[in-house]
């Protein structure tokens, strides 16, 4: 349930003042933060990825390894959409934060490199990035763009062109371990914070969603702003449910205002 207008302001005020008040903040965003530029989420009822398709049967390592085709083919109508997408609102102003020092670093489960095109620099993307491709066999990484229109409008399967094996997105899929720098990386800056960020999460997907538990054993704030409740709701200091797209540049504007 959305929360009502005078409710909504006080909530945002209060999360500024946390905000302004901390010196190391870091974001936690999931996929609700790009749903407002058109990527669809994975869990949501009656829009989700999940909603007629098992993971396991089209986004596993198995799957890919042993029926690569049929991996290609479910994930081709889902690139195309981020390929297409744009930050929206939510990006430009997490971005702003950072750049006035607010925000130290996001930590995305996000494989869209929208924060990074609406000038977010501080991203550790722990389920991995589209904008990469990596070789199956030789394993040497390439970047994506190249090889992304022969793949949406022939449905053509990339592959290296140096030893003719298919090239994998560098994403995390069913079945793999997070990367594990980068996992690392956000392990420290979520140590290493004064106030933890959540938007865009549910925190159904674990290890990321273990990283707040982590924030409340430091005693550090922890803000979550998401349309629906999360596991650990009744321990976070300011809980709004409702519009990324809205809240976060009224967040950004409130403590950007001196």
């Amino acid at each position: 349930m959305m929360l009502e207008a005078d409710t909504l302001q006080t909530s945002i005020q209060k999360a500024a003042r946390l905000l302004k008040q901390a010196r190391k903040a870091v974001s936690l965003t999931g996929a609700g933060y790009s749903t407002p530029s058109g990527i669809p989420d994975f869990r949501s009822a009656h829009s989700g990825l999940w909603e007629n398709n098992d993971p396991l049967e089209v986004a596993s390592l198995s799957t890919f390894r042993f029926h690569p085709k049929k991996f290609f083919e479910w994930f081709r109508p889902l690139a195309a959409q981020i390929h297409a997408a744009l930050p929206n609102t939510a990006h430009y102003a997490l971005a702003q934060l950072e750049k006035a020092g607010h925000v130290v670093a996001t930590i995305t489960q996000n494989i869209d490199g929208l924060h990074q095109r609406a000038g977010s620099e501080q991203v550790f993307e722990v389920h991995g990035s589209l904008t990469r491709l990596v070789c199956t066999a030789c394993y040497t990484p390439y970047a994506a763009q190249e090889y992304l229109e022969p793949y949406l409008t022939e449905a053509k399967i990339p592959t290296c062109p140096s030893c003719a094996h298919i090239l994998k997105p560098d994403v995390v899929l069913f079945e793999e371990q997070l990367p594990f720098k980068t996992w690392k990386q956000a392990e420290t800056a979520v140590a290493q914070s004064d106030l933890l960020l959540i938007a865009g999460s549910s925190l159904l997907v674990f290890p990321t969603a273990s990283l707040p538990i982590r924030a409340l054993e430091r005693g550090i704030p922890l803000i979550i702003i998401n349309k629906t409740p999360t596991y650990i709701d009744e321990k976070a200091d300011v809980v709004i449910h409702g519009d990324l797209a809205e809240v976060i540049p009224r967040l950004a504007l409130e403590v950007l205002s001196e």
